[in-house]
């Protein structure tokens, strides 16, 4: 089953500081924190801040590339969890046929944003991402992923600072 899931924010792992970026459904029951790379999260911080360059970036060369080209971002599925890895797909449609891609969570949700369409995560990968291991030093010091999930299911929007939504 698929869940649509909101970024409500991105945080800095205080151990390892590796961005997390902070996934949340509607009825904010569902928390997944995706720990991604520096240049990600700043790619999806620059978007949740509405951040004009005076040339594009990345993933604002990529949207703009498939705007013209007709082809809209349907939306982004979050599909799998295998050994601590996350997958992606992104559904796109030229008008007259739909196909996906795939992709890493981080870059789809930076597409995601960019074209204001949704994200979905599949239900088995929230139960997956509940035995995931933490980066070392969440663990190390006792804290168990339950915990540090657990923590985050009370964070509001409020609570991630300037890269809140």
């Amino acid at each position: 089953m698929l869940i649509k899931m909101n970024v409500v924010g991105l945080t800095i792992d205080p151990f390892t500081n590796a961005p997390i970026i902070i996934l949340k459904d509607k009825e904010e029951k569902n928390t997944l924190p995706i720990w991604i790379g520096i240049m990600e999260a700043s790619a999806i911080a620059s978007e949740l801040e509405k951040m004009e360059f005076s040339r594009p970036m990345t993933h604002d060369l990529l949207h703009n590339i498939l705007k013209k080209m007709e082809v809209k971002v349907e939306r982004v599925e979050l599909t799998d969890l295998v050994e601590s890895v996350y997958y992606a797909k992104i559904f796109m449609s030229d008008g007259s046929e739909t196909f996906t891609v795939d992709a890493r969570p981080s870059d789809a949700i930076a597409l995601a944003l960019r074209a204001k369409t949704q994200i979905f995560v599949d239900s088995l990968v929230l139960e997956k991402s509940k035995e995931i291991e933490l980066p070392k030093g969440l663990d190390s010091k006792g804290v168990s992923n339950a915990d540090f999930t657990s923590k985050l299911d009370d964070f509001s929007p409020e609570d991630f600072g300037k890269y809140k939504m």
